[in-house]
């Protein structure tokens, strides 16, 4: 069953990009029918623009308060009655109650390191500078906590010959294109149920 998507975007929507490639491919079983930006000048809209989906532009200065903000997503979310909610590259962290008991266990996001190794911002540099060899990426579900969401997919990437933590950016980048859309075709495949802080693929659809 053809799983639908919204994508929330900040930035250059680099993994909204891949995702759509995969759809493209039918490699990935999934029709997007909304991007939501809280950021009007995201490079992400003109990827949304030049495959016909719709754009919602959500900005955080026109709600009195966070909670409010979030409650606008919610509608968005659920004027387009989407199954999943895809997290690429939003930069910030979803913190409204009603949301997340809404779609629990449907927001994904994808972070660029094997967590709980180095959460938050620039985990590629803090991996570099840590001096790890190895980091990767990680795919999770999304809760109140800070990159602390039960985990569905992990993936490790060698960084121990990069120069610079840039290069370890892009490597680990590249798989992250590969991975977010395999995890985001799983879904139209079956569903996934939560045990503790990780996640097991259940069953086929059909």
């Amino acid at each position: 069953m053809t799983v639908s998507v919204a994508v929330l975007a900040s930035g250059r929507g680099s993994n909204f990009k891949a995702i759509l490639d995969e759809i493209a491919a039918k490699r990935c079983d999934a029709s997007v029918k909304v991007l939501i930006t809280n950021n009007p000048s995201a490079p992400a809209i003109d990827i949304a623009r030049a495959n016909k989906i719709p754009i919602e532009i959500i900005e955080r200065k026109d709600f009195k308060t966070r909670d409010a903000f979030d409650d606008g997503i919610k509608k968005l979310l659920d004027r387009y009655s989407v199954d999943l909610v895809v997290l690429a590259g939003y930069m910030l962290i979803l913190k409204g109650q009603s949301l997340l008991a809404a779609y629990q266990n449907r927001i994904i996001n994808i972070h660029p390191a094997l967590l709980p190794a180095f959460p938050g911002v620039d985990a590629q540099r803090q991996a570099f500078d840590y001096g790890v060899k190895v980091s990767g990426v990680t795919i999770h579900l999304v809760d109140a906590s800070l990159d602390a969401g039960p985990i569905i997919h992990q993936e490790a990437v060698d960084i121990s010959d990069c120069k610079d933590a840039h290069e370890a950016s892009e490597r680990i980048l590249k798989v992250e294109h590969k991975a977010y859309a395999k995890v985001v075709d799983s879904f139209s495949k079956g569903r996934y149920i939560v045990e503790g802080r990780r996640t097991r693929f259940l069953k086929s659809r059909g």
